[in-house]
């Protein structure tokens, strides 16, 4: 996994800055409750999508793992950042929070841990509060159309077993947790789209990538290789964020 405390300090830059953070704020938005006054972002990173959701009323904090993370984020949320493991036991009394926000978390983790992160936000919602959460995270690159989508979808998934953030695991966990979905938008990942000769070096890299043989990795760079425009970089993936509401 990446040493987010070494990255923390070119994260916002690598992984496109106030334009995506933007995107992703404005979705956390259209499903958060009006009514919403405490408001919990775990995972927070360097917080620039954190301190985006403060609103007069609302109470806004941020949580994170990595120290290093931490320190960026509490420079947007001064006083409003602790670090804290999700997996282990979040730093919040149980009903204390009107939602709970977690993007791009699930599918960094396993599926224990991915299943003990939703417990731990559930057990911190209040009754009628939400837990709102990227799925399908490392999907919709692969899913997002055009003709790089076409070609590489299929065989991605072929090589990629069960997501720890896909939207049925999420729904099924979450469901054993009280948690009913209520909401779901999307948002784009906007300057992540990538050329065909981009994804023809990045591909042997990647985990599903190195889970092929030379001979299906060879064929899949030459059809890379044979669409047109090698350079222009293809439509940004448009990611999922999903709200579950907490039963009473």
């Amino acid at each position: 996994m990446l040493d987010y405390d070494r990255e923390a300090a070119r994260y916002d830059a690598t992984r496109g800055g106030d334009a995506r953070a933007e995107a992703a704020a404005e979705a956390v938005e259209e499903l958060l409750p009006r009514q919403a006054r405490v408001v919990v972002d775990v995972a927070c990173g360097t917080g620039i999508v954190t301190a985006r959701l403060r609103r007069p009323g609302r109470r806004v904090a941020g949580i994170d793992r990595s120290a290093g993370m931490a320190r960026m984020a509490a420079a947007r949320l001064p006083g409003g950042v602790v670090c804290g493991d999700a997996a282990a036991r979040l730093p919040l009394l149980d009903g204390s929070a009107d939602a709970v926000t977690m993007i791009w978390l699930l599918h960094l983790l396993d599926q224990a841990d991915s299943a003990a992160v939703l417990a731990q936000a559930a057990r911190a919602l209040r009754p009628g509060g939400r837990l709102l959460t990227t799925v399908d995270k490392n999907h919709a690159a692969y899913h997002t159309g055009g003709d790089v989508a076409a070609l590489l979808g299929p065989v991605r998934d072929a090589h990629t077993p069960p997501q720890s953030d896909a939207l049925d695991r999420v729904l099924g966990v979450g469901s054993g947790l009280g948690l009913t979905m209520s909401g779901r938008t999307t948002f784009a990942g906007l300057g992540q789209g990538r050329s065909p000769r981009s994804w023809r070096e990045v591909i042997p890299k990647s985990p599903w990538g190195r889970r092929m043989d030379a001979a299906t990795l060879a064929e899949l760079g030459s059809r890379l290789g044979d669409l047109p425009d090698q350079d222009h970089p293809r439509p940004d993936p448009v990611y999922t964020l999903i709200a579950l509401v907490k039963q009473d």
